[in-house]
């Protein structure tokens, strides 16, 4: 694809990134044909080649409006176009750039402004979402059915291992995580823990900062970035051996620092050696396989058949398929097939609170295909995609990890 960008943005880092991109784009529309966005909307724009050519335009210096800034907005960034284009076209770091552009130019309406600054302060902050969270799950008696399916159970992490193994790894807690579903990161560390492994938390490490980069505030990606490399590099200098993320969409972002990063003289390095660090729990467990068969060898049939939903960050950001699906079968589940398993489940960082009637009609469609096969229970690998699912299944939504924690624990 031909570009002449606009003197603004030529010569910078995101302009000659964002050329690159643009310039691998063939217009073949593969990526159309998986775009779950297009699917529901029927519209191009509403797909990568439609918003390729809209961001190529604003970036080019053609006028753009809040009609544009639309149709950036309903984009998942679900990443499937990626695994479907055989140009290697990196449309989400794309997209990105381009929306940035756009609402810098277009300006956002001041509901949007103060919606997404609300997100960015309360979602990113632990302590503070956790106080929030806790004051629904005390009023949720009374709440609206539509706040209160939204608002997960008060449950605790479970017993955690006491002995220290020898190997050691960090464990990134998250930001909504610990208060959503603390039981995620306390199966981790049980399951790890009957692998040999310890799971270390860095109590000043917060939020990955995927939450502030997808609402358009990259400098504060950064701040959290740099906080999280402070309060693992102790424990990195010490000899942990990775930095286990349970979430997928977390392991993407810390996966992506050396990137982020890669202009600050004083963290570039770290950063880089974060990303070489950062493994998605999956990684790790299934490293440890033989030992995990070995363990689960003599336990009786699990008896149960389970669905599994692979979040988008997990098969199109992270690039793993079918890792989990074979540790879920060697501890015994059956795993039912799934329809169209690459689509996104709506959840999306954000999304879901920012587009919801799309969130919920791609919801509506994950839910049918994951309960088709008859399961007795939906396993997940993200937190966001678990409490998106978990708001309308009627069947228990649980991370993979949990559902292996409980075999190995009965």
């Amino acid at each position: 694809m031909e570009t002449h960008l606009a003197d603004f943005i030529q010569g910078t880092r995101a302009g000659q990134e964002a050329e690159e991109i643009l310039r691998r784009c063939v217009h073949c529309g593969f990526c159309t044909a998986t775009c779950p966005t297009y699917q529901v909307l029927g519209d191009e724009l509403d797909g990568p080649r439609g918003r390729i050519y809209l961001i190529k335009a604003a970036l080019e210096g053609s006028p753009v409006s809040e009609r544009t800034l639309s149709h950036l907005d309903r984009c998942l960034l679900c990443r499937a176009c990626e695994t479907t284009c055989p140009s290697g076209v990196h449309y989400s770091r794309l997209l990105e750039i381009g929306r940035e552009v756009v609402a810098r130019r277009v300006g956002r309406p001041l509901p949007q402004r103060f919606v997404r600054t609300f997100l960015r302060a309360t979602l990113s902050r632990p302590l503070l979402f956790a106080s929030a969270l806790r004051l629904g799950q005390l009023l949720r008696p009374v709440l609206p059915r539509g706040v209160k399916k939204r608002l997960p159970p008060l449950v605790s992490a479970g017993v955690l291992p006491t002995r220290k193994e020898a190997r050691r790894m960090l464990v990134l807690e998250g930001c909504v995580q610990p208060s959503m579903y603390p039981n995620i990161n306390g199966a981790a560390m049980r399951v790890l823990a009957h692998l040999g492994i310890t799971l270390i938390k860095a109590r000043q490490a917060s939020c990955c900062g995927a939450i502030r980069l997808h609402l358009e505030d990259t400098e504060g990606a950064r701040i959290q970035a740099r906080r999280n490399i402070d309060a693992f590099w102790p424990e990195i200098e010490a000899g942990a051996e990775a930095i286990v993320l349970t979430a997928s969409a977390c392991a993407v972002q810390l996966k992506d620092y050396g990137h982020l990063l890669a202009d600050d003289p004083h963290y570039a390095a770290k950063a880089q050696r974060i990303a070489a660090m950062a493994k998605d729990a999956s990684e790790v467990v299934a490293a440890e396989k033989t030992r995990l068969q070995t363990l689960l060898a003599d336990l009786p049939p699990a008896g149960r058949r389970l669905a599994f939903h692979a979040p988008c960050t997990l098969q199109h950001g992270l690039k793993i398929r079918g890792v989990i699906e074979e540790l879920l079968m060697a501890a015994g589940f059956e795993l039912v097939a799934v329809a169209d398993a690459h689509l996104c489940c709506g959840s999306a960082g954000t999304y879901s609170l920012l587009q919801p009637e799309i969130a919920q009609r791609l919801r509506t469609a994950k839910l049918a295909a994951l309960t088709a096969g008859a399961p007795d229970g939906i396993a997940s690998a993200n937190v966001g995609c678990i409490a998106h699912l978990a708001a309308e299944s009627a069947l228990p939504v649980r991370h993979w990890l949990e559902w292996i924690d409980e075999r190995l624990t009965c």
